[in-house]
């Protein structure tokens, strides 16, 4: 259990933070990650907030506040996401799945996108959590590890699988339980994020790359290799392909992540560990190959058929955006039909047709096929079964876990 505490961010992981909203995935627009707009920057003023004092929880984690749900009565909700998250039509007057909802359910829906970032978020949402009191919002769509903070400090709601019935169903199994939130008690995915190898096999002489070890000691791609600045990728895959479990490995085994990249930066195999501004030299063949975000490959192919993408043998690492209904939120009934509204195959289908992400609803491939056959086929938005089960999590960190990886991998890095 996470006792609630001062946020005192140490200057490593601050670092992290702004190489994240600088060009990490903190960065990208959730559409397109080619597009870096939008962002709010973490202000000072933001990491005070992160930092104020403490205020006791409402509740210890497995209590969940009680709250009164005035769903019955009030048919709306509030739901914050990120930017271009979400299905828009054309002429970008209406968003078809959210309409589609309150057609069928008479629940009017007040979407907002105003999740730029998780910590900036955060910073807006936890004094209220912290205080006991309805944040406004009944919805919110945050990445796994802030999800499992909130879950830990007791700050979300249980959800009632009563209202839940396609979501339980159709949920996609290498998503179904989190080590944070074990059988979604708490959350579902929105998304998943997915790391995987790319190249570019004009640049590669068209040899293929399909092993965190190929990028490390292959020497025909001395000096050409890109890694990520975002920590839980980089030393998570380095972990998989070391035959570690990133899902339950020990300082030991991230310490040797860590000396197994280095040795790879001192003889300049790798060029250099980016944010998503990998993609530009990754285009051009400035980078032959490096680590990368399913959803660049995606973009990045439509202009460019040089670039292929490998899925290593020894796994991957999957992140997740998740829906979690906030403690003393009033329409927490609204907020989970919404939940399993996105569950129903044609509605995740439509979604993940325009955001083009990993799809976490299991069975939709053929309601994909009817909309665009390409999509329904590509395994970055629609793992197979051999893929999902080489998927991996970067497991959940201590606040003295994140404080000492991220030092570590700072230096690493030279940031």
């Amino acid at each position: 259990m996470e006792q609630y505490e001062p946020d005192s961010l140490s200057a490593a992981q601050r670092a992290a933070i702004r190489r994240s909203l600088t060009n990490g995935r903190g960065a990208l627009s959730r559409r397109s990650l080619l597009r870096a707009g939008g962002v709010g920057a973490l202000t000072a003023g933001g990491l005070t907030t992160l930092a104020a004092c403490g205020i006791p929880p409402a509740k210890r984690e497995g209590q969940g506040p009680a709250s009164t749900d005035f769903s019955a009565k009030e048919k709306t909700l509030a739901f914050s996401n990120w930017t271009e998250y979400m299905d828009v039509s054309e002429d970008e007057k209406a968003r078809p799945t959210l309409d589609a909802f309150t057609q069928r359910t008479g629940i009017k829906v007040k979407y907002t996108e105003d999740i730029n970032d998780n910590v900036e978020f955060f910073g807006k949402i936890k004094p209220q959590l912290a205080a006991g009191q309805d944040t406004g919002r009944d919805l919110i769509c945050v990445t796994d590890w802030l999800a499992a903070r909130i879950i830990r400090l007791g700050w979300a709601q249980k959800l009632d699988p009563s209202n839940l019935p396609h979501a339980y169903a159709n949920l996609s199994a290498q998503f179904r339980s989190p080590d944070w939130d074990p059988g979604r008690a708490y959350s579902y995915p929105w998304t998943g994020i997915s790391t995987v190898i790319a190249y570019n096999a004009k640049a590669t002489g068209g040899k293929k790359v399909y092993s965190v070890s190929q990028l490390l000691d292959d020497p025909s791609l001395k000096g050409r290799v890109g890694f990520l600045t975002e920590m839980r990728d980089s030393v998570g895959m380095t972990l998989i392909d070391m035959g570690k479990d990133p899902g339950s490995f020990t300082d030991a085994d991230f310490d040797a992540a860590v000396g197994r990249l280095q040795k790879a930066v001192d003889k300049k195999q790798i060029r250099r560990f980016t944010g998503n501004d990998y993609t530009s030299d990754l285009d051009k063949g400035d980078l032959a190959a490096c680590l990368a975000w399913a959803g660049d490959v995606i973009q990045l192919q439509a202009d460019n058929p040089d670039i292929k993408f490998a899925i290593p043998a020894a796994g991957y690492i999957t992140s997740s955006d998740n829906l979690l209904v906030p403690a003393q939120a009033r329409h927490k009934t609204n907020a989970e039909k919404l939940i399993d509204h996105y569950y129903e195959l044609p509605v995740a289908a439509q979604l993940a047709a325009y955001i083009n992400y990993v799809c976490p609803v299991d069975g939709v491939k053929d309601e994909l096929a009817k909309i665009d056959p390409a999509l329904a086929d590509n395994p970055l938005i629609l793992p197979d079964k051999a893929m999902a089960r080489k998927s991996r999590a970067f497991r959940s960190l201590s606040s003295a876990e994140e404080t000492a990886y991220e030092e570590k991998f700072a230096k690493l890095i030279g940031a």
